[in-house]
């Protein structure tokens, strides 16, 4: 398939640059994969179109405030963004500024942090944080939230909430699972109350996520890795799902990646791995039955996986009939549900 298939207009007021006023006040749009049929809904209405024995699985990362601002040693200006803590003092990350820094420069961030440039890695660089604490509480105390590129505003308060999920535990995302941040803890109560399952996998979304693929090839384009857990007891209330007639519905693309990836062989392994896996439609779902996600852009790789979730077409009438109705796109719009296709 072309990169060109997966594009589509989007007026630019559409693109939502605050969240809802409540988490599970935003629009759903559901679409049944297989007839096409499309239904708008409340997103709140997931409590009665998920059924009792259904399980749904939950991304538990917890976004890091990865954007750094500061300046060269030599006084020029550079903006870092976490890619990925490595460890207790070292990190990946991207770095804007107007000459590549090279290996051995000091970069002073935040107007406290020093750290030294170790080299390249692809498209990133490796960087050691000096002082005695670590990189997570240096950028709790200096970072800011890492907002995608289309929201303008600079992050605020109210970000620090909302660009985070209720039930976010394990810091290392630098991208929100955006699915997620459309249920709160009334819903979550509801939805265990009417016999839904819920149980939790990890993985940090990368900036990858916002990168824009290269080439219009698709079979040529290199898919950025990202880290995932598979708790046991997360693969036991799959298999007891499965057994009972139940569904599983993943929250989020990343919960679908890390779910497809962790059965690549077969039935889900728990454990920490990392993942590339690119989803295009042909490709044949192991575990996923319905997908809740959000809006996404224009010729990217999350797009191609609702795709083959959903069917292309299908999800081509599905992004016009919400463009029509005025649905809010991206990380802080509106949700659909999608009823596996195949």
């Amino acid at each position: 398939m072309l990169l060109d298939d997966f594009d589509y207009h989007l007026p630019d007021e559409l693109i939502a640059q605050a969240p809802a006023a409540q988490r599970s006040a935003s629009r759903l749009l559901h679409l049944d994969g297989v007839t096409g049929a499309l239904q708008d809904r409340r997103f709140a209405d997931v409590l009665e179109l998920l059924q009792p024995g259904d399980l749904l699985v939950l991304n538990d990362t917890r976004v890091i405030k990865a954007r750094l601002t500061g300046r060269k040693a030599t006084g020029g200006q550079i903006e870092v963004l976490i890619e990925r803590v490595l460890d207790r003092h070292e990190a990946l990350a991207q770095i804007r500024a107007s000459h590549a820094p090279k290996a051995g420069a000091m970069l002073l961030l935040g107007e406290a942090i020093k750290a030294e440039v170790l080299g390249r890695e692809d498209d990133l660089y490796r960087l050691r944080f000096g002082g005695g604490d670590g990189v997570h509480a240096l950028l709790e105390r200096h970072g800011s939230v890492p907002l995608p590129p289309y929201i303008t505003h600079d992050p605020d308060a109210g970000d620090e909430t909302r660009y985070q999920t209720v039930y976010a535990k394990t810091p290392g995302a630098v991208a929100a699972p955006t699915a997620g941040l459309h249920f709160d803890a009334a819903l979550l109560d509801a939805l265990r109350a009417r016999g839904v399952g819920v149980a939790y996998l990890t993985l940090h979304v990368g900036a990858g996520t916002f990168q824009p693929v290269r080439t219009q090839n698709l079979a040529e384009h290199r898919m950025h890795g990202e880290w995932y857990s598979l708790p046991q007891e997360t693969v036991d209330a799959l298999r007891a799902t499965r057994a009972a007639g139940g569904r599983v519905v993943a929250a989020g693309t990343t919960s679908l990646r890390a779910l497809e990836a962790a059965a690549a062989e077969g039935d889900p392994v728990a454990g920490d791995a990392e993942t590339a896996l690119f989803i295009l439609p042909g490709y044949r779902f192991r575990v996923v039955d319905r997908l809740i996600t959000n809006f996404h852009l224009p010729k990217s790789t999350l797009l191609m996986l609702v795709s083959a979730f959903g069917g292309v077409d299908n999800i081509r009438a599905a992004y016009r009939h919400a463009i029509a109705q005025r649905y809010r796109f991206f990380s802080y719009g509106d949700a659909m549900l999608i009823e596996r296709g195949s």
